[in-house]
């Protein structure tokens, strides 16, 4: 870009506040493509997925869905964007600080206010509602996998955009649904090669005994409270079950005598839990009742459940859920019972590399059309197509002008390609082109219309 253009578009930069602010030395002499690389970066909290990650990626959401079609559930995708009081209802007056800090929310011009999601279950529950899935044979059985965006703290695994895979069952209050949602999960990070799993398994109760045992702890809390800090006596106001998740110096004492809720629990909830418990022992799983173990949101009734691995670090968490049994209700519904999960994808790429976990590589185009421009260009790029369209993966050597077979040749041999086939003026006027192998180095012709057939022999299957 030269010339009365290129000062166009300086000058429109370098109107532009965001430039003004990022670098305010930036002058009209600076280069254009210069102040991009240097002050356009990603937003804090987000991520790139670059290829060598996303192969980790593939992987696993290859095996979730896998897993998931297995278990019998359908693939459900709900907006990005729901309206506010659709998680500020479902999330419960207690965790207000989550709806006002943590979610991203736009008030539109009408006033309505709108979030980017910053969780499956509540969009999963309303399209089960809006969508008359009651009426579906039930139990109703639904994965998605998709972004969520919390405006929290950047830590390790944790984004402000992060990914989830995410499964719930509606419909169903049988505490085998909780116990199937809970092995897909185990499932899926025993395929993926993970060590040392184990759940960590409480129960919230309902509303029925949790009220009652959330006045017990609130009086035991409010005893010691002169020794909680500034963070814990906050929780303790607005929701004093999360006290018991407090990672806050000190509070490993203090929490060690705490009430447990399930020598609170009302007949219902301690048979399902005892139930669960049993089905569990059924299969041989191993399990550690975590009377500390709760979740972020105020919707989990009864179970709760997170699964944990050795040697991932501090945080041996890979995935969370429970049981939620009032959602629907909360958002104006019918009375519908739910139990669900949901996985980040990248604490699972994270927790993958902890362990020495690998992804697999994705093998290379094996071969690449080479050629010497004019028509021997166009004759390689009709038949770069013809082989892909056979299923064959091609690379085709690009070039604006001629360009010597040797530098071809070294291009093939970086991208690991196993064929390159060469066509030259005389190669067309033959009807053929020259096979080279990169491998063995021998080079034959071969007619274009057997070229396919050919390589289809002469390639690995698979």
């Amino acid at each position: 870009m030269t010339g009365s253009a290129s000062g166009g578009v300086k000058r429109y930069l370098l109107s532009c506040p965001r430039y003004a602010i990022i670098n305010p030395k930036l002058t009209a002499t600076n280069s254009l493509v210069e102040a991009h690389l240097t002050t356009i970066q990603r937003p804090k909290g987000m991520q790139d997925v670059l290829p060598d990650d996303r192969r980790y990626w593939d992987l696993i959401i290859g095996r979730a869905t896998d897993l998931a079609r297995r278990y019998g559930f359908q693939r459900l995708d709900v907006p990005v964007i729901e309206y506010t009081d659709l998680f500020a209802r479902g999330v419960g007056v207690a965790s207000d600080f989550f709806v006002q800090k943590e979610m991203y929310t736009i008030t539109e011009e009408d006033g309505t206010a709108i979030t980017l999601r910053p969780e499956f279950t509540a969009g999963i529950v309303r399209a089960y509602l809006e969508n008359g899935m009651s009426s579906w044979p039930q139990p109703v059985k639904l994965y998605s996998i998709g972004p969520i965006f919390r405006r929290e703290r950047p830590q390790a695994g944790r984004y402000r955009q992060h990914s989830q895979f995410n499964c719930e069952i509606l419909g169903e209050t049988d505490p085998a649904a909780d116990v199937e949602l809970m092995m897909l999960a185990m499932n899926l990070y025993r395929e993926l090669g993970y060590r040392g799993l184990a759940f960590q398994l409480n129960s919230t109760g309902c509303p029925v005994c949790k009220p009652d045992y959330v006045a017990v702890l609130e009086q035991y809390l409010a005893d010691h409270l002169a020794k909680l800090g500034p963070v814990d006596q906050e929780r303790l106001r607005r929701n004093p079950l999360r006290v018991l998740d407090s990672k806050e110096p000190g509070m490993e004492a203090i929490l060690a005598n705490a009430p447990h809720i399930v020598d609170h629990l009302c007949a219902d909830c301690a048979d399902h839990f005892a139930e669960l418990r049993g089905l569990l022992d059924g299969l041989g799983q191993a399990y550690t009742i975590n009377f500390r173990l709760v979740r972020g949101i105020d919707y989990y009734t009864k179970t709760v459940f997170e699964v944990w691995a050795e040697g991932i670090g501090a945080q041996a968490a890979v995935c969370g859920g429970g049981r939620y049994d009032g959602l629907a209700e909360a958002i104006g519904g019918p009375s519908v019972p739910g139990v669900g999960f949901g996985s980040g994808i990248e604490r699972i790429v994270l927790a993958m590399k902890e362990q020495n976990l690998p992804a697999p590589l994705l093998p290379p185009p094996p071969v690449m059309v080479a050629h010497f421009g004019g028509e021997t260009k166009l004759a390689a790029v009709q038949l770069a197509f013809r082989l892909r369209q056979a299923g064959i993966g091609t690379r085709l050597a690009f070039a604006r002008t001629r360009r010597s077979l040797k530098s071809q040749m070294r291009e093939a041999d970086r991208q690991g390609v196993q064929y390159v086939l060469i066509l030259g003026e005389t190669e067309l006027a033959d009807g053929a082109t020259a096979v080279r192998s990169m491998i063995g180095g021998e080079q034959r012709l071969v007619a274009l219309e057997s070229i396919v057939s050919w390589l289809q022999e002469a390639l690995p299957s698979g």
